[in-house]
């Protein structure tokens, strides 16, 4: 049996990889922002900052993060074999193991997390356009779909705790209310 990895040493493997790629926590948080904004409109961008850092506490999003920056980096040296390595670099549109990965990520969020994915995937918002453009002579064929696994776990995380806390919220008035009513009748 190999050595175990202890998941301390994943994680800050993982949050490395991102920050060597150029992308940041606050990325990804902005891109999470942009998509719950609408449905609360006294949202600040600190929960989703804590949003992205409890998707990336989670091993399967270090473990996807750490393959496809691997495959991606290997990619840029030329390190692959054909036809692997046209594919990866030109990031070829039939090649389908890059959203494959990052959509594997989201399955563990819902709905919510599949559907923000399909539409971040085909509308490459915040540093998701900048990683697909290939401007920057990098390549991140994998980089752009597991930054938009992230954001959507993050975007579906913070959907949820929201409507609990709407709930929540929604019964303690109700209580506070049958409290008053029964003090008025009793």
């Amino acid at each position: 049996m190999g050595k175990q990895v202890h998941s301390s040493e994943v994680k800050e493997a993982a949050l490395r990889r991102l920050a060597e790629r150029g992308v940041t926590v606050e990325d990804i948080a902005e891109i999470v922002y942009e998509m719950q904004s609408p449905y609360h409109p006294n949202l600040t961008i600190e929960p989703c900052v804590e949003s992205v850092h409890a998707v990336l506490q989670k091993r399967e999003m270090q473990h996807a993060i750490l393959v496809g920056v691997e495959l991606d980096m290997l990619a840029e040296k030329g390190q692959l074999s054909e036809p692997l390595q046209s594919l990866i670099a030109s990031d070829e549109g039939l090649f389908g193991c890059d959203e494959t990965l990052a959509l594997g990520s989201v399955f563990g969020y819902g709905s919510i997390a599949v559907t923000t994915f399909g539409h971040l995937d085909k509308h490459k918002i915040g540093i998701i356009k900048r990683l697909d453009t290939k401007t920057s002579g990098r390549i991140h064929t994998f980089l752009d779909d597991l930054v938009a696994s992230i954001a959507a776990n993050a975007s579906s995380r913070m959907a949820h705790r929201l409507r609990d806390e709407q709930e929540a919220e929604a019964a303690k008035v109700e209580l506070q209310l049958n409290e008053q009513k029964n003090k008025q009748t009793g």
